[in-house]
């Protein structure tokens, strides 16, 4: 923390007064279901962001970014967001707003100090580690705490409501929950937090292609809407709510492309059961069989995947080292995960790449612990 900690002295001339880090972390299975009252299966990763920071006068904003971000001074907040390359700073203020709407202590200002090792458009995250993050930080500042569940909710919360994104609890749940060895399965109508063990003899691979959709926030809401209204058209209060073979037989309800959206829902729910279930008898061919089948769904009913994350999953899926490959995240660009044996490396993950033509970035990582104060 040393060179971080000089670097906060060089921006606010003061120390940091508290260290705080959560994780990114994948999406393993269970793509949208979370808005839909689904369940979904999450990694926290070992990148994270980490923030510093220290007390300021009273209405007293100062944000910096190591990552590049435009520095952020604000005597006043603004009564909307911030936009162009300001706009990552609507992250920590919006958990600053919320821990005001859910009554709890905060600075009355603030520095803050933010570096990350998790890489942008890559699908695993940063905004909920950077509000996790920031959250854990401010409270400590303020001499209050959260318990995991509590974190999670905040963080949504600002997302939601002060950065505008309509996310469901995965990314802030899983990232608050994670523990090394370990998947966390989130119940969505709870929500449930539990730990699932993840077999020691696997591990996650990234192939981050670095494209992203420039209407990516809009097909995201779009994709919202489309659930929501087929949840209405069909008489629930969400997706999730329907079996498989309750769908079946009202999908004629719907307009043909509501109904692929609605379809995917309610299968990848389905699949995320199955696939604690294979985890737990040990059947990773199984687990990894449903992994591609989630990406597949993504590809041709909820259509938010791309060509190169559907040349990356056809790479991966016929090699003898790979269970199963899916894009993780909300997709629309971003990057396909690759649940592996022991015998897949850096070599067979380069040759993949190579043969994807675009050579995404390749990351290697592990299942790690949640967002903690570190000092």
């Amino acid at each position: 923390m040393n060179t971080f900690s000089e670097q906060f002295r060089k921006h606010f001339n003061q120390a940091p007064a508290v260290f705080a880090r959560a994780p990114g972390r994948v999406e393993f299975i269970g793509n949208h279901t979370d808005y839909n009252g689904g369940a979904v299966l999450g990694a926290a990763i070992n990148r994270t962001v980490t923030v510093a920071a220290a007390a300021a006068p009273a209405g007293q904003f100062h944000l910096r970014s190591t990552g590049g971000g435009a520095p952020v001074e604000l005597a006043i907040l603004p009564g909307g967001r911030l936009t162009g390359e300001a706009a990552w700073a609507n992250y920590p203020l919006g958990i600053w707003r919320s821990l005001g709407d859910f009554k709890l202590p905060r600075p009355a200002g603030f520095d803050l100090l933010v570096e990350s090792d998790l890489p942008a458009g890559a699908g695993l995250s940063s905004s909920a580690a950077l509000e996790l993050a920031t959250a854990l930080a401010l409270l400590k500042l303020a001499g209050g705490t959260l318990t995991p569940d509590q974190l999670a909710a905040l963080g949504r919360h600002a997302e939601n409501t002060y950065v505008g994104v309509p996310c469901g609890i995965l990314d802030q749940g899983t990232s608050a929950f994670g523990a090394a060895g370990h998947l966390v399965h989130i119940d969505c109508r709870g929500p449930v937090f539990t730990r699932v063990p993840l077999p020691a003899n696997t591990h996650l691979w990234i192939f981050n292609t670095k494209e992203k959709h420039a209407l990516v926030d809009g097909l995201y809401a779009t994709r919202h809407r489309e659930c929501m209204t087929a949840a209405k058209i069909l008489g629930v209060k969400l997706l999730a709510d329907l079996t498989p073979a309750q769908f079946a037989a009202q999908a004629t309800k719907l307009d043909p492309v509501i109904a692929k959206r609605a379809k995917h829902i309610v299968e990848e729910h389905a699949r995320v059961a199955e696939t604690v279930a294979a985890l737990a008898r040990g059947d990773l061919a199984a687990a990894g069989r449903l992994l591609t089948a989630s990406h597949r769904s993504s590809q041709h009913l909820f259509e938010n995947s791309t060509p190169a994350l559907d040349r990356l999953v056809d790479l991966l899926e016929p090699h003898p080292a790979v269970l199963g490959a899916r894009l993780t995240g909300g997709g629309f660009g971003g990057a396909v995960m690759a649940l592996t044996r022991d015998n897949f490396g850096q070599a067979e993950a380069e040759k993949i790449a190579a043969q994807a033509g675009s050579r995404p970035e390749i990351i290697h990582l592990q299942v790690a612990d949640g967002a903690r104060v570190v000092g």
